[in-house]
């Protein structure tokens, strides 16, 4: 073999290995695995903010904490680029079409926020000179956010509840993590998942419910039964976890009859998740009654909210 040949071949390797180890190092910083939800926070939602300001769908403060702005600037990029779930989920199909149509200045981006510095992440703008949003787009953003509210969440009015015993309502209070018990090990992650600290087998339970609860309701419905466990959940004079809530003593109709065991269908698995996103059609409801099955009079004395499909909102 000449040495030329053998001169380009050395070349050649070098030029494969560097390729494999650039490739790595990109991989190393384009996410970490998991499903970024609202909610979350951390270094995960700093690159999601990050690349989605880089081909324009969000306009709002690169801030780690992935708030509504963030989840319909996400839904808006879903859409237009014809992924199959729009849902403000960040799972692998959407970080990959994202990482293959943006570019990602870490350094850049984390030099500016440990400086304290407003900045902005565009694409096609030289670093040097990317400032704050103008109030004025921020104000186009929270117009175009608060309007996007609106078409989701049904504006608020007079009435709602649940079969079960009761007290009243009071101040939220924060679920514990339950990751170490689900993985019997500490784990790091980049961002903080499921707001409250949810589990999958909390995710599971929830949507037991909603479907043998209310899978006859409409959709708004069951969004409803959710909605008032995890009312229940963040009330003082409930159980602390969504176990407890569910499956407390005469709370649920589903678990006396058994119907909790059912499989629920994707539309309550849809119900859980937008609830746990935010939308609370009761208004705060801890309870809820259907008044054509009613047995329990105390139920009656509830204070009422809103009736929703065949289901009669509570205080």
């Amino acid at each position: 073999m000449g040495k030329n040949m053998k001169y380009l071949l050395a070349n050649a390797f070098v030029l494969i290995v560097f390729l494999i180890l650039s490739n790595n190092q990109l991989h190393v910083h384009a996410f970490s695995e998991q499903v970024i939800q609202r909610g979350a926070t951390g270094d995960d939602v700093i690159e999601l903010q990050a690349r989605l300001q880089y081909n324009g769908y969000y306009h709002g403060k690169i801030d780690g904490v992935y708030g509504w702005n963030t989840y319909w600037a996400v839904r808006k990029f879903q859409n237009n680029f014809g992924l199959k779930e729009v849902d403000g989920l960040v799972g692998p199909e959407t970080k990959r079409k994202l990482i293959n149509t943006t570019k990602y200045y870490k350094s850049f981006v984390h030099e500016q926020i440990r400086k304290g510095r407003d900045f902005t992440h565009y694409g096609g703008v030289p670093l040097k000179i990317q400032t704050a949003p103008s109030e004025e787009l921020r104000a186009k953003w929270r117009k175009q956010t608060e309007k996007n509210l609106a078409k989701n969440v049904p504006p608020k009015k007079q009435q709602a509840g649940q079969a079960g015993q009761g007290q009243k309502q009071a101040a939220p209070k924060q679920q514990a993590a339950q990751n170490k018990q689900q993985t019997g090990k500490s784990v790091q992650p980049m961002a903080v998942n499921m707001p409250g600290g949810f589990s999958q087998n909390d995710l599971n339970l929830l949507a037991n419910a909603v479907y043998g609860e209310a899978r006859g309701e409409p959709y708004i419905g069951q969004v409803a039964v959710a909605a008032v466990i995890l009312n229940r959940l963040n009330s003082p004079t409930f159980p602390n976890t969504i176990a407890g809530v569910i499956f407390e003593p005469g709370a649920f109709t589903a678990v006396s009859d058994g119907q909790i065991y059912l499989t629920p269908n994707e539309t309550a698995r849809k119900a859980v998740m937008d609830a746990i996103n935010g939308w609370d059609p009761t208004e705060e409801a801890l309870y809820y009654f259907n008044p054509d099955t009613a047995t329990s009079p105390w139920i009656w004395t509830r204070p009422q909210i809103k009736k929703i499909g065949k289901h009669i909102f509570c205080e």
